[in-house]
């Protein structure tokens, strides 16, 4: 009974991954519109970030009180409202607070719906599961860059959200019919627990050790990585000359090495373990992103990308299974607790490197993911190791 919802959600996962990427190509013609550069621009990706971190101190305990499928259904639909305001914003501040409402709801689709797995699917059968799962999240990472370049460069940015809207109108509707028919996803790990005593206990996980060693791992991975990818397209179309349509699909390579890697778990996780994983994602994220910097042509820039995806999930992936497992009790909100930080480190690293690229250009940026998350890897894989022993 757990396969067609998975999929569900992994489609609801397509849409938040989709909204989350979909402005990376467009900061061009954002920034063209309103007469700002493209790191002004870039507060549409900020505003969105911000919102999804922060309200996952919401979405988790509210999803282990009411059950986490019934909430990811309401999110999708009401990320429709925000993702059409978004389309009908006639300023910039307009676009980034519409940007950061949608972002509130969307934020609650993909963690609560990983905690969810959490709930229902084995530890020792959930790393092959969440990375089947992320097939959708990677996929809307590729829908959201490709949609966004060339839908934007034929109709408009405006018209992308509008295409977004209705998207998350379609999946919500086959949400809503599979917690009318599957008793499953009507269960509830929270119904004992008031929300203000849920909160409590969100707060009481900061105690343990190991779940801050992860919290922190995924906001300085997020900081890394999302503030380098967040500005790939933008490099690509003003660098190597690329338009805008084609430095969108491109970008897909990305998530072509994350599917590559969704693939191959189930026979990759048993052969090299998860600091196996752990230590060849974080050299393949260092080689691809000193590949980014010395890259001549936009073909060159294809297999980059597609091992900075593949690096990423094997290092992200292991983080995310452990997520699960912090606190099976409250497992809602120790997901979110992740997510928060993981967007928290995503924000802080685009507005950094909004602020790099305005002033030095896209490589020093490049440059510093290109050390900072092999070193991540090796000290989280250091770390695991210890806890294993």
């Amino acid at each position: 009974m757990t396969g067609r919802a998975i999929v569900l959600l992994s489609l609801a996962a397509l849409a938040s991954a989709a909204a989350l990427r979909v402005t990376d190509p467009l900061l061009a013609l954002i920034a063209s519109e309103y007469r700002v550069t493209p790191g002004a621009a870039a507060a549409v990706i900020t505003g969105f970030s911000v919102a999804y971190g922060l309200l996952q101190v919401v979405h988790g305990p509210i999803g282990d009180r009411i059950g986490k499928y019934r909430l990811v259904t309401a999110a999708t639909a009401l990320s429709a409202l925000g993702t059409f305001a978004c389309a009908a914003a006639p300023s910039l501040g307009w676009l980034v607070a519409a940007r950061f409402v949608s972002g509130a709801t969307v934020g609650a689709l993909i963690p609560v719906s990983m905690a969810w797995i959490g709930d229902v699917v084995p530890y020792e059968r959930r790393q092959p599961v969440l990375a089947r799962f992320l097939i959708g999240q990677m996929s809307g990472v590729a829908l959201g860059t490709t949609a966004g370049g060339v839908l934007g460069e034929a109709f408009g940015w405006r018209a992308v959200f509008v295409a977004l809207g209705v998207l998350y109108l379609a999946i919500s509707a086959l949400l809503a019919l599979e917690l009318r028919g599957n008793p499953l996803t009507r269960r509830t790990s929270g119904a004992a627990v008031s929300v203000p005593d849920a909160f409590r206990r969100m707060a009481g996980l900061l105690r343990g050790p190991w779940v801050r060693v992860m919290l922190v791992t995924v906001f300085a991975e997020a900081l890394l990585f999302y503030g380098a990818l967040s500005f790939v397209a933008l490099h690509l179309h003003e660098r190597l000359g690329v338009s805008l349509g084609a430095s969108g699909a491109l970008v897909t390579a990305f998530a072509a090495g994350g599917l590559l890697y969704a693939a191959l778990a189930g026979r990759v996780v048993p052969r090299l373990g998860e600091t196996g994983l752990v230590l060849t994602g974080g050299a393949l994220l260092g080689i691809a992103w000193l590949g980014m910097i010395v890259a001549p042509s936009a073909a060159w820039a294809v297999p980059c990308l597609t091992a900075a995806g593949t690096g990423l999930y094997m290092l992200h992936n292991t983080l995310q299974v452990h997520a699960t497992q912090m606190a099976p009790e409250a497992r809602g909100a120790a997901v979110s607790l992740f997510a928060l930080s993981l967007f928290s480190g995503q924000s802080a690293g685009v507005w950094i490197s909004a602020r790099i690229v305005d002033h030095f250009g896209t490589r020093p940026v490049f440059a510093v993911a290109a050390l900072g998350l092999p070193l991540l890897a090796l000290e989280f894989r250091r770390r695991l190791a210890a806890r294993a022993a």
